[in-house]
């Protein structure tokens, strides 16, 4: 049996009038949940808060974080077998919301829209959508 390959990430779930921010970066075909990997070292909190300061510009307040859910699915862009594992948190922030320069669109979706977006966020927007937090 072959080993699968699993792409670690953490993502922010950030939910307004039932609709989810959603990130699309340059030259991707997909809309993502912000988040990213961990850089050695790291915990989830610091990492999550690096990578949404980095994408979003805006502060996660580490204290208010609340773990959502694991999601695993098949990594998009990558060959058959490589896996996703999306570790979600939801948390407050300061600031305002403002894409980096490596982010092309930022966007609230709804869920309807979920043939836009990673195979791992369908899983969690269909999560989302059972608990009545996703339209």
């Amino acid at each position: 049996m072959q080993n699968k390959t699993i792409i670690d990430k953490l993502a922010w779930i950030e939910l307004k009038d039932k609709s989810i921010l959603s990130t699309k970066s340059y030259g991707k075909d997909k809309y993502y949940i912000p988040g990213g990997k961990r850089e050695t070292g790291e915990t989830d909190e610091q990492a999550l808060v690096r990578e949404i300061w980095e994408e979003l510009n805006v502060t996660i307040d580490s204290k208010t974080l609340h773990y959502i859910g694991t999601f695993e699915a098949q990594a998009h862009g990558h060959a058959d077998g490589i896996i996703v594992k999306m570790t979600c948190y939801s948390g407050e922030y300061s600031g305002e919301l403002k894409a980096s320069s490596e982010i092309e669109e930022m966007k609230w979706l709804n869920y309807s829209d979920k043939d836009r977006v990673s195979e791992v966020d369908k899983i969690i927007f269909d999560s989302l959508h059972q608990n009545n937090l996703l339209d």
